[in-house]
C-alpha cells in the first residue's frame, strides 16, 4: 500500500479512483465492510482503493477535550488498511484550514479536484465538512452532479448472549475496551485488540517469585479495564501465548498503572528496549491484592494454566458466549 502524506503530496487526481473517507480508528468490521465494497468496484473500474483519513483525529484541534483516545496508533491503523484492502491512504493534516470547510466546498475542492473518484463508498452515519453538517444524502447529490456514484453501506452489528443487538462502531469499541470485555470488543474488531508498545524496564518483582515480566511502554493509545487477560505477545519475530497483568500491582501497594506480559515458555532473552504486540483475547480475572508474594506466585500459577488451557473457567463473568455477526 503506498501512503501519502499531505493532501498536496496527490500529484494529480487519482482517477477510476474509488473512495472511502473516515478516521477509521480501529479498522473494525464496519470499517472492513466498506473496503470490502470499495474493493469489488475498484476491480470493475481498473482503479484504486483510496482511503482519505484525518491525522491527528479531528476532534484534537476542533475541541481537544472531546478527542477520543485512539484504538490504534497510526502505524497499526495504516497496516490494518492495507491488510482490508486498501491500494493508497492519503493522511490529510487536521488544520483549520481543512476543518472549517463546508460541506459543500469540501466534497468540490478536496473529493474532486484532489481525487475526482468514479465511486465514493461511506457509512450511513458519515457526516463531513465543518460540524460534520454534511449527510450522505448531500454527498450523493452533489458527487453525482459530476458524475461519481456515491454507495451507503449498512450498518454492522452484533448480537451477545443477552439478546441485544450493538452497532458497531469505533466509539463501542472504546466502550468496551474500558470496562474489559474483550471478548465482544474482539467482535467488533475482526480481531483481537492489540496493544502496541516497547519493553521497558520494570521493579523486576516478577522473576523473584518465578513469574517474570515484560513492562510494555504504550503511548497513546486506550488500555484495557484493570484485569489479568490471557493472550499471545510478538516480539523479536516469535509469538507467544501471554498472561497479561494491567494495573498498579496491588499486592505490592503500587501507584503506578501499568501493562505486563508472562510471555510462556521464553528463552529468556533480552527484551528491553524491543518493540512488542500484545493481543488480548479474553479476560481471566480481576485484579486484588493477595496476602503474600506467595499467594499471589500461587494464582499467577493457576492464571498461567487457564492460559495453557485456553480457558477463562477461573472468572465466570468473563463469559461473553453467543456473539453473533450481522
Amino acid at each position: 500500500m503506498k501512503t501519502l502524506h499531505g493532501l498536496e503530496s496527490i500529484a494529480a487526481p487519482l482517477e477510476r479512483s474509488v473512495l472511502t473517507i473516515g478516521n477509521f480508528d480501529g479498522v473494525h468490521r464496519a470499517h472492513q465492510q466498506l473496503l470490502t465494497l470499495a474493493r469489488s468496484l475498484a476491480e470493475e473500474t481498473q482503479g484504486s482503493v483510496v482511503v482519505l483519513t484525518f491525522e491527528p483525529h479531528p476532534l484534537t484541534i476542533v475541541s481537544p477535550a472531546k478527542a477520543p483516545p485512539r484504538l490504534m496508533p497510526l502505524e497499526e491503523k495504516l497496516r490494518w488498511l492495507e491488510a482490508a484492502g486498501a491500494d493508497i491512504t492519503v493522511l490529510a493534516r487536521s488544520e483549520p484550514a481543512l476543518l472549517d470547510l463546508e460541506a459543500e466546498e469540501f466534497i468540490r475542492e478536496v473529493v474532486r479536484k484532489r481525487f475526482n473518484p468514479a465511486h465514493i463508498v461511506e457509512g450511513p452515519s458519515f457526516g463531513f465538512g465543518r460540524g460534520r453538517k454534511g449527510t450522505p444524502e448531500l454527498l450523493q447529490r452533489v458527487a453525482g452532479s459530476f458524475g461519481c456514484e456515491v454507495h451507503i453501506v449498512g450498518p454492522v452489528t452484533i448480537r451477545v448472549d443477552t439478546g441485544e443487538d450493538l452497532l458497531v462502531s469505533s466509539s463501542l469499541i472504546r466502550k468496551l475496551v474500558v470496562e474489559g470485555r474483550v471478548r465482544r470488543a474482539a467482535a467488533c474488531l475482526g480481531r483481537p485488540y492489540c496493544l502496541v508498545g516497547s519493553v521497558v524496564e520494570g521493579d523486576q518483582r516478577g522473576r523473584t517469585i518465578g513469574f517474570p515480566t515484560a513492562n510494555v511502554a504504550v503511548a497513546d493509545q486506550l488500555i484495557p479495564a484493570d484485569a489479568v487477560y490471557a493472550g499471545r505477545a510478538e516480539t523479536g519475530g516469535a509469538s507467544y501465548a501471554c498472561a497479561i497483568s494491567i494495573g498498579n500491582a496491588p499486592t505490592f501497594s503500587g501507584t503506578q498503572r501499568r501493562v505486563e506480559a508472562h510471555l510462556l515458555d521464553f528463552d529468556g532473552g533480552e527484551l528491553y528496549g524491543a518493540p512488542i504486540r500484545i493481543e488480548i483475547e479474553r479476560r481471566i480475572r480481576g485484579q486484588r491484592s493477595f496476602p503474600s508474594a506467595e499467594a499471589l506466585a500461587a494464582q499467577l500459577s493457576r492464571d498461567v494454566e487457564s492460559v495453557r488451557a485456553g480457558s477463562n473457567a477461573d472468572d465466570p463473568k468473563a463469559s461473553e458466549s453467543g456473539i453473533r455477526i450481522s
